[in-house]
């Protein structure tokens, strides 16, 4: 019993390591003053908006590694979806949407 709980243990602190050691996790300031939630979602990773008028909604899915990310977000405010790609930097990271690959804006939000 003694070492299935040292096992057990070992896993859950290997688990939280892993996390700590991914640079897109966790919560992160709006340009707009919003925290929105960067979390695993399969493969890849899903935003959630936490706070403000659009709280709880899924508002982007992303795949990729290291600091450059590509996938989809979605303005809560139209409910449009566009091509989008996301960029780490330190604790801010710069999404970029863009329609037809041509119309293009950017964001930056910092880690809360």
């Amino acid at each position: 019993m003694r070492t299935l709980s040292i096992l057990a243990a070992t896993y859950l602190t290997m688990a939280g390591l892993a996390n700590a050691s991914d640079p897109l996790l966790g919560n992160w300031k709006t340009q707009n003053g919003e925290t929105s939630e960067i979390s695993r979602c399969g493969s890849g990773y899903c935003i959630t908006a936490k706070t403000g008028q659009y709280a709880g909604r899924q508002i982007g899915t992303f795949s990729g590694k290291d600091d450059s990310y590509s996938g989809k977000i979605t303005d809560p405010q139209t409910n449009r979806t566009y091509s989008g790609t996301l960029k780490v930097s330190g604790d801010s990271i710069k999404l970029t949407g863009c329609a037809m690959n041509v119309l293009c804006k950017s964001q930056t939000w910092t880690r809360r």
